[in-house]
C-alpha cells in the first residue's frame, strides 16, 4: 500500500467517519434515485421540460434561503441531534410519498413540496455532517476525507439513475420511494449509533446576524475565500442545472427507453467516481486549486459537447467527463472553504458555501426558460457557454484561490 493511499484507507478503521460517510452515501444515493423518476413522472404527465427543471431547482432553493442561517444555528446545536433530525424528516418524506403514490394521489406539486423539505437536508449537510467529518478526522485528512465523501456521492450517481430507471420501468415512482424509505432506515440507525459529539460552545453573547455578519466579513477580506466562492457560484448557476434535463434529452434527443435513459444518466457518475478514486490516492495539497480550476473548465466543456453529441456512445463519453471534472471541483470546493476558514467559525463559513450552491434556482429558471425557448438540448448548449464566459470575465477572482 503506498503511504499516500494509506491514510485514506485508515480512514475507515474510524467508526464514527464511516457512520458519517454512510448517512452521507444513503442521502446521495436516495437523491439520485429519485431525482431521475421524479423527471419521468413529471415529463411524462405534463409534458414541460420547465417544470422538471424547476423540480430539480426546489432541492437546491433552500440552501440558497437558508444556508447561511443553518451554518450560524449549527454553532449552538449539538450536530448529531441535528444529523439524526435531518434524516428522520427526509424518511418522513419519503414514507408519505410512497403512500400517496399507492393510493393512486401523487401529484406534481406533492413532488415539488417533497423536493423543497429535502433540499432543507441538503441545506443542513454542509454546515452539519461535513462538519463533524473534519472534527472526526482532522484538518490534515479533510482533503481525503472529502475523496471519499464526495467518492460516495459520484458512486451512488453511478448506480442511482440506472436502478432508479429499471425501478420506474417495472414498478413505477412507488417502487422508487419504497426503495427510498429502506434507506433512509439504514441512514437512521447510523446516525442514532454515532459516538462523537459536538457539544455547545459557551454563550460568548454575540447575536445570530452578528455571526452571520462576521462569517461575511471574513470571507470579503480573503480573496482565496471569495474565488472559492465565486466559482461555486459560476458552476452551480451555469452547469449543475443541466442535469436536470439530461432524461429529457436523452428521451427526445437520442430517443432512449427508460432503462436506457437510466444507464446513459449514470455515465457522469462513473467519471466522478473514477476521477474521486485517483485524487485520493495522488492528490496533493498543493494541487489543490488546479484540480478545483481544471475540474470546472473540463465539466462546462463537456456539457456542451453532451448536448450536442448525434449519438448515446458519444454522450455517454461526454457525461463521464462531465463526471470526471466535476469530481475534482466537488471534492476541492468543501475542502478549499475548510482549511481556508478558522476553526471557530467553519461552520458559518460552510453555511456560505451552501447560499453560493443555493443560487442555483436562478440556473434553473433560466434553463427552464431557455427549454421553453428553444428546447432542452439548445439550452444546455447555451447554458454551458455561458459558465465558460463568466468563468473567462471572472479570473481575476479566482486566480488568487
Amino acid at each position: 500500500m503506498s503511504t499516500v493511499a494509506g491514510p485514506s484507507a485508515r480512514l475507515f478503521r474510524e467508526p464514527d467517519f464511516v457512520r458519517l460517510w454512510c448517512v452521507g452515501l444513503i442521502v446521495f444515493l436516495v437523491r439520485w434515485l429519485e431525482m431521475l423518476a421524479v423527471s419521468l413522472f413529471v415529463y411524462e404527465h405534463t409534458g414541460s421540460a420547465f417544470l422538471v427543471a424547476m423540480l430539480g431547482m426546489l432541492r437546491i432553493l433552500p440552501m440558497g434561503l437558508f444556508g447561511a442561517v443553518f451554518g450560524a444555528m449549527a454553532e449552538r446545536i449539538e450536530h448529531r441531534t441535528a444529523l439524526v433530525a435531518v434524516v428522520l424528516i427526509s424518511l418522513m418524506t419519503s414514507i408519505s410519498l410512497a403512500l400517496l403514490a399507492r393510493a393512486g394521489m401523487l401529484d406534481v406539486w406533492h413532488l415539488a413540496l417533497a423536493s423543497f423539505v429535502n433540499g432543507l437536508g441538503w441545506a443542513a449537510d454542509n454546515p452539519v455532517r461535513r462538519m463533524m467529518i473534519g472534527q472526526v478526522v482532522g484538518a490534515a485528512r479533510m482533503g481525503r476525507a472529502m475523496s471519499a465523501d464526495v467518492g460516495s456521492n459520484n458512486a451512488s450517481r453511478m448506480v442511482g439513475p440506472t436502478v432508479s430507471g429499471i425501478i420506474f420501468a417495472v414498478a413505477g415512482i412507488e417502487g422508487t420511494f419504497l426503495i427510498s424509505i429502506a434507506l433512509y432506515l439504514v441512514g437512521l440507525y447510523a446516525a442514532l449509533t454515532l459516538r462523537y459529539r459536538s457539544g455547545v460552545p459557551a454563550e460568548t453573547g454575540q447575536g445570530f446576524l452578528e455571526r452571520i455578519g462576521e462569517g461575511l466579513a471574513l470571507v470579503r477580506g480573503s480573496p482565496r475565500l471569495k474565488g472559492t466562492l465565486a466559482v461555486t457560484v459560476i458552476f452551480n448557476v451555469f452547469g449543475w442545472p443541466f442535469t436536470s434535463l439530461v432524461p429529457i434529452i436523452a428521451r427526445d434527443h437520442l430517443q432512449l427507453a427508460p432503462e436506457a435513459i437510466g444507464v446513459l444518466s449514470s455515465m457522469d457518475g462513473v467519471g466522478a467516481f473514477v476521477g474521486a478514486l485517483l485524487m485520493a490516492a495522488w492528490v496533493r495539497p498543493e494541487l489543490y486549486r488546479r484540480c478545483y480550476m481544471g475540474g470546472i473548465s473540463i465539466y462546462f466543456a463537456m456539457l456542451v459537447i453532451f448536448s450536442l453529441a448525434p449519438s448515446p456512445v458519444l454522450a455517454g463519453m461526454a457525461l463521464f467527463l462531465t463526471g470526471f471534472g466535476q469530481s475534482g471541483f466537488s471534492i476541492m470546493q468543501a475542502t478549499l472553504v475548510y482549511m481556508l476558514a478558522p476553526a471557530e467559525m467553519r461552520s458559518r463559513i460552510l453555511g456560505l458555501l451552501s447560499v453560493c450552491i443555493g443560487l442555483g434556482p436562478i440556473g434553473f429558471l433560466h434553463l427552464g426558460l431557455l427549454a421553453e425557448a428553444v428546447g432542452s438540448q439548445w439550452a444546455c448548449v447555451i447554458s454551458g457557454t455561458e459558465g465558460i464566459v463568466a468563468l473567462a470575465l471572472t479570473r481575476n477572482i479566482w486566480r488568487k484561490i
